[in-house]
């Protein structure tokens, strides 16, 4: 998630300004590299952003070579090489010096000044014209070359060496089916569509080759054309070096990419199109389509942002940045989660305005012009970004990264916790349920030296943090706000952290050793870290690719899939009195051989028990308590697939797939106001959030039939979950929003923790097995929360939902007996009617359903007349009132205007004024604001009252709404509004709106001539000349109306460049016209006008 404002990283201008584009952006080794067509720059990436080097070409070379038009550079940070515009080639040398800069403080930084000096310049032997377009990039052993417009590869193996060129041959192996074309996809779905094996003749000979990119392990290469055509082809095992073993194979998307990039870990490719969507595709089967996103959700067509410019994939792989030609840039998750865009949100009504007003605020939007180019930094924690057709500056966007529950940092569900290069933001829940982001940075004197944050780990209790940077350990205490850090430097600056865990009070360090490239686990007591604190060293067989703890059973998977569980016994008491000691033995050792992708996480998944069988006072890893060795852990592989692994027999069976995120629940809590006990685990991908609960019986887990529930709990796919606050019953999520201030340039980006109930889904499935008594002890625990009315309304309305859709009952996942004694509609209204919110819940599900179905509600929940009774004798009127429509519904009119009759007299009574509004026939009062022309107190009225305006207007055109003449109207109203007032105008602005829903135009032309609508009066006199020729004449002829002649004026020279539109036969059918003189009828209104202004 982004937060802050962006930086701006200035850039030199070269000779020529005005013709200047940034050609090349790359970060390596905590470097930035932009080239520009006459200069580059390096600049430092590290925690201050400094500028290291440069390099200026003079005006005679570029006059002589051409202007820079390609770059590649090398891995390792030390080559560029630079292709102008003339095919020469310039090779220069990076050479960082010794000395370190001094950014402030005593300790010099890891920064670096750099020499730029050229190696090589060259002519390269290509036998084409100039004007062919180039593409260049790097590849493993090679800098290589496109030449696009003739589709030759050219490859420098080696340093001054030129191995000629070949032609590629795009023409495929096979035919295939145009029927198989892969369907626009909109955001989240997930078609199993596999692209086509391509036919003949389907890449245009003089098509330009515009991208390549290689999928070594998977020995692919997608080579993308200038046409839109994306080919996917095969290689051989050592890549690009046999190039005769180049073969084209199929042929992707619609014809229309403009970008493509691969994401080696997750094995997607992701194809930027012209109509500005982004297609996903999954290169482990068969390059087939997964889904698209776009921000078409989100109000915004590819007319606003244009084609997609570029695509960049974090370094792990975990979400991807997409650029518009545009406007702006968005980053999504793998799963189609809208983490950030720099696009403002826009509101409907500003696309039902006749003429589009210009947005003020749009100058605070960065990159508003569109993106051309985009980089992450090494550690995701940057992202840089350039506006198309700008070189002037660099903006950079922080990041701040999920706790995630993958790899070897382990956290709980408990804490939220975001963290940035330099900062944590905390997500803490406040006494009024309310949560907010603390944002808490590092202290300088353990960041500075150790920049940036790489690990971070809650403990179970979410109380301690544990948070590593490049070097050493830091804690923090939640509850004391105080850090803990490392006495002896010389310590921490050994500690290469690879990963953390929590073990109750104790910090697991993952620590690498560079003297003997070797890796350990460090043990720490929280309450000191130092050598001699230290309570077990354990040297490891490699890195680990996974590591879990529960309880005191740790779990470490090496690669390719070996498992090793250990069980830690601790000796002594774990005090800074005591004299404690840890050790480990292992338990379990498995070795699976499996030709799926590597896990990515693995969770302990342990048995659960009855809350009564658990020990309360488990305080620490040598309590004794019935805590088993886990015999099952849930798998997450870095294909987003879900599977349960028996730890027993080393069986595992899939569960599921396209998981991004996922939280083990069970035996998680022995706190007894845990509400999600009942719960397994929840997961969370491109479907949304599932909840897993285990089946019925003896061995729950090793059941065909394992349960999952129905997916009800679709997050927002603008809400990423962050985890679980369980005694709450809520999953908190994090979205993006944005704050403007005038005296910045640019927002500010906010994270805004969001929570979301699965207390519904909870007691849903309680009630689904007869679990009665636990799901009320459940409810009454979760009675006090604010969200607690919500839930209640959210099952009785998705359960009544399933009632009424009985026969497609079958298509649900879980398959749920109906008794005959108690249906689960009446066991949900049975559930619900023991808390006093009931009345209130049941009315709301009926008004959010179809009334055809009341009968059956009712039928489960008890009779209308009844519980509106029940309402009145507790005085709970608005509710009561609620029910006035479903008695007449259910019951018949006569009695529901009996009900309405005696509701009526009660608010009146107890003065409830604004609720008798509702009640009553307010109609005359209406009409006699209207036929006094009393505008502002019929705007109050109407606001106060809820009053039905545009309704009445449209009954009353001819009536008491009736504007007899324009002229005496104009000074009339102008009169009763005193435009001077902030207020009036308002007023004036509400009515206006109204107007135009109805089409009023004598109402139309009074009102936005008062308020100098000259947009609203242009859309209307431009299709209607006659009529704009009263309407001036009139002005005109009025002495009164001297102070609308600017805007007359105005008008005049508006229509005079569209005076021609107008033919004869439109003026002869014009025939609807405002009365503007005293003398002149009311005709009928055109109702083929169309204005539309939106309501204020």
């Amino acid at each position: 998630m982004a937060y802050g404002w962006p930086q701006v990283i200035p850039l030199e201008q070269g000779l020529c300004p005005s013709a200047q584009k940034i050609v090349y952006l790359k970060v390596i080794n905590r470097s930035l590299l932009v080239v520009s067509p006459t200069h580059f720059e390096l600049w430092s990436t590290s925690q201050h952003r400094v500028r290291l080097g440069k390099y200026k070409r003079n005006s005679d070379s570029l006059q002589r070579e051409g202007e820079n038009l390609e770059a590649a550079w090398s891995p390792d940070a030390k080559l560029i090489a630079i292709l102008t515009s003339t095919f020469f080639l310039h090779i220069f040398k990076v050479q960082f010096s010794e000395k370190r800069i001094h950014t402030g403080g005593k300790q010099p930084s890891a920064l670096c000044l750099a020499s730029i000096s050229l190696l090589l310049t060259e002519q390269v032997p290509f036998t084409c014209d100039l004007d062919t377009s180039l593409y260049t990039t790097v590849l493993p052993g090679a800098i290589l070359l496109v030449i696009t417009s003739i589709c030759y590869l050219d490859f420098l193996m080696e340093l001054y060496t030129f191995y000629g060129a070949f032609e590629f041959d795009p023409q495929p192996t096979a035919s295939f089916d145009n029927s198989q074309m892969p369907l626009t996809l909109e955001n989240g779905l997930s078609p199993k569509r596999h692209p086509k094996v391509m036919s003949n003749h389907i890449i245009p000979r003089k098509s330009e080759i515009g991208q390549l990119e290689l999928c070594l392990p998977l020995r692919l290469l997608f080579v993308l054309y200038s046409d839109g055509q994306l080919v996917s082809c095969s290689v051989s095992k050592k890549g690009l070096k046999q190039v005769d073993c180049i073969k084209a194979e199929k042929r992707l998307s619609g014809g229309d990419a403009v970008c493509a990039s691969v994401a080696l870990e997750q094995q997607i490719l992701a194809v930027g199109t012209k109509r500005g969507t982004v297609e996903l595709y999954d290169l482990a089967e068969s390059v087939s389509l997964i889904r698209a996103v776009s921000l078409y959700d989100w109000g915004y067509s590819m007319d606003d942002t244009g084609p997609v410019s570029c695509i960049a994939w974090t370094p792990d792989n975990s979400a991807f940045a997409v650029g518009w030609k545009l406007r702006g840039l968005t980053v999504w998750s793998v799963s189609g989660c809208r983490l950030m865009s720099s696009v403002r949100q826009i509101g409907l009504s500003s696309m039902s305005s006749p003429i589009a007003k210009p947005n003020h605020d749009c100058k605070y939007e960065p990159l508003m012009g569109g993106t051309s180019l985009m980089q992450w930094d090494e550690y995701g924690y940057r992202l840089y970004a350039i506006e198309e057709g700008s070189s002037e500056r660099i903006l950079s966007f922080s990041f701040g990264k999920c706790c995630l529950s993958r790899g070897v940092s382990g956290t709980t569900y408990i804490r939220q916790v975001i963290y940035g290069e330099d900062r944590l933001l905390i997500v803490q829940s406040e006494e009024t349920d309310e949560l907010k982001m603390l944002h808490l940075k590092l202290p300088v004197s353990y960041i500075s030296q150790n920049w940036p944050v790489q690990h971070v780990a809650a403990s179970q209790d979410g109380m301690y943090l544990a948070i590593a940077g490049l070097h050493g350990l830091i804690l923090y205490d939640i509850r004391l706000k105080r850090w803990r850090v490392f006495g002896d430097v010389t310590q921490e600056q050994k500690i290469q952290c690879k990963g953390l865990l929590w073990l109750g009070k104790i910090v697991v360090v993952c620590n690498y050793v560079d003297s003997s490239n070797t890796y350990e686990l460090l043990f720490y007591p929280r309450y000191h870290l130092d050598q001699s604190s230290l309570l077990c060293r354990k040297p490891l067989l490699a890195k680990p690719m996974v590591m879990d703890v529960y309880h005191d059973y740790m779990l470490l998977t090496y690669r390719p899939f070996d498992v090793h569980i250990f069980h830690v016994k601790l000796f002594g008491e774990l005090a800074p009195s005591g004299n404690p000691d840890l050790q480990l033995s292992a338990v379990r050792e498995l070795s699976i051989m499996t030709a799926k992708s590597h896990p990515a996480a693995m969770r302990f998944i342990p048995d659960q028990l009855p809350r009564e069988s658990i020990s309360n006072n488990y305080s620490s890893v040598s309590s004794e308590s019935l805590t088993r060795e886990p015999a099952r852990c849930l798998i997450l592989r870095a294909n987003g697939e879900l599977s349960l692994l028996d730890l027993d027999d080393g069986r595992e069976r899939n569960l599921t797939d396209s998981v991004e995120l996922f939280w083990v629940t069970c035996g998680q809590s022995e706190d007894k106001t845990n509400l999600i006990e009942e719960v397994s685990w929840l997961d969370y991908g491109h479907r949304g959030m599932q909840v897993w609960y285990p089946s019925p019986g003896a061995n729950s887990f090793k059941q065909e039939d394992f349960l999952q529930l129905d997916p009800e709990l679709e997050f927002d796919r603008e809400v990423y979950p962050l985890g679980l606050l369980p005694n709450a019953g809520v999953v908190v999520g994090v979205s993006q929003r944005m704050s403007f201030s005038a005296s910045a340039e640019f927002p500010c980006f906010e994270p805004s923790p969001q929570a979301q109930t699965i207390l519904h889904c909870l007691l849903r499935h309680l009630l689904q097995r007869d679990k009665i008594e636990e799901a009320l002890r459940l409810a009454e625990l979760s009675a006090e929360k604010p969200h607690f009315s919500h839930c209640l309304e959210w099952l009785l309305f998705t359960v009544f939902e399933a009632d009424i859709s009985r026969p497609n009952v079958n298509k649900n996942p879980i398959s749920v007996v109906r008794h005959a004694k108690s249906s689960l509609l009446e066991k949900t209204c049975d559930l619900i009617r023991n808390f006093p919110e009931y009345l209130d819940v049941v009315v709301s599900v009926a008004r959010k359903t179809d009334g055809r179905h009341w009968a059956d509600l009712f039928a489960a929940a008890g009779r209308s007349t009844e519980l509106f009774e029940e309402c009145f004798q507790r005085r709970w009127y608005r509710t009561a009132a609620c029910y006035i429509l479903v008695i007449a519904k259910l019951e018949g009119p006569a009695v529901s205007q009996y009900c309405a009759l005696r509701l009526l007299q009660a608010t009146l009574d107890e003065s409830l004024y604004e609720l008798a509004g509702e009640l009553n026939i307010l109609e005359n009062h209406a009409s006699y604001l209207m036929s006094g022309k009393e505008l502002s107190k019929l705007v109050a009225f109407v606001k106060g009252t809820q009053f039905d305006l545009v309704e009445y207007l449209q009954r009353e055109r001819y009536g008491s709404a009736r504007l007899e003449n324009f002229a005496s109207g104009l000074e009339l109203i102008s009169q009763k509004l005193q435009m001077e007032t902030l207020q009036s105008r308002l007023d004036a602005d509400f009515l206006l709106a109204h107007m135009c829903s109805v089409k009023f135009k004598e109402w139309i032309v009074v009102l936005a001539t008062l308020l100098r609508r000259s947009e609203v009066l242009f859309d209307l006199f431009r299709h209607d000349v006659r009529l704009w020729k009263a309407y001036s004449t009139t002005l005109e002829s009025h002495p009164a109306f001297t102070e609308y002649q600017d805007l007359l004026t105005d008008l005049e020279e508006r229509l005079s460049s569209v005076a021609n539109v107008f033919s004869d036969e439109q003026m002869a059918a014009t025939s609807c016209l405002i009365p503007l003189g005293p003398e002149t009828k009311t005709p009928t209104l055109d109702p083929s006008s169309s204005l539309s202004i939106p309501v204020k």
